[in-house]
C-alpha cells in the first residue's frame, strides 16, 4: 500500500458566551472575542499554506460557528462543512475514531472540537508539544500513511501550533 501525506488540523472552538440563560451547553454561541478569533486563526492557517479538503465540526452551536467563520476566512465553502454529532464533547478515543473513519479521498482535514478531548488528541499527536489547546488554538500535524486509519500510528510531524494570543508566530517542531 502506498503512502501519501495526510494533514490534520485540530481546532478548538473559539471563546463561547456564557451569558444566555436557558440555553443548553450545546446551544451556547460564540462571544465577541470568539467571533474575532475564529477568522483570525483561519487567516493564519491560510497564510501557512495549509489548504483543507474537508472541515468537520461537532454539532454544537459554538463549534459550528467557529467552523463557518474559519472556513470563510480561508475561502472554504461553508455548505461543505460536515457536522458530526459524535464529536460533541468527544473523548480523545472518539475523536481519533472519527478521524480514522474518513475517506482517504480527503488528504487535509480540519477538525473543530471541544476540550478536554481535543487537547488530549493534540498532546498525543504532538508528542507533548501542548497539553492544553486554549480557545481557537490549532495544531496542524502531518504523516505519510496509507489512510486515515493509520494516521495516529504514523510518524507524525508537527507543522505548527498557534493560538490567538500568540504574538510570536506559529510554533513549529519537526520530529
Amino acid at each position: 500500500m502506498s503512502l501519501t501525506t495526510h494533514t490534520l488540523t485540530l481546532l478548538r472552538h473559539a471563546k463561547s458566551d456564557w451569558g444566555f440563560e436557558g440555553l443548553t451547553d450545546r446551544q451556547r454561541p460564540l462571544n465577541a472575542r470568539g467571533e474575532r478569533d475564529a477568522p483570525e486563526m483561519g487567516k493564519r492557517l491560510k497564510a501557512s499554506g495549509v489548504r483543507p479538503s474537508l472541515i468537520v465540526c461537532s454539532s454544537a452551536v459554538r463549534t459550528t460557528q467557529t467552523a463557518k467563520l474559519f472556513a470563510k476566512a480561508i475561502g472554504f465553502p461553508i455548505e461543505f462543512i460536515h457536522r458530526e454529532a459524535s464529536l460533541y464533547l468527544a473523548s480523545a478515543h472518539g475523536i481519533l475514531k472519527t478521524i480514522a473513519e474518513h475517506d482517504n479521498y480527503f488528504k487535509n482535514i480540519v477538525l473543530v472540537g471541544h476540550n478536554p478531548g481535543i487537547s488530549e488528541v493534540a498532546e498525543q499527536l504532538s508528542d507533548g508539544l501542548t497539553d492544553h489547546l486554549p480557545t481557537a488554538a490549532m495544531l496542524t500535524v502531518r504523516a505519510d500513511v496509507p489512510d486515515w486509519q493509520s494516521f495516529a500510528f504514523g510518524a507524525i510531524d508537527v507543522v505548527s501550533y498557534d493560538f490567538p494570543k500568540n504574538a510570536d508566530g506559529p510554533i513549529t517542531r519537526r520530529s
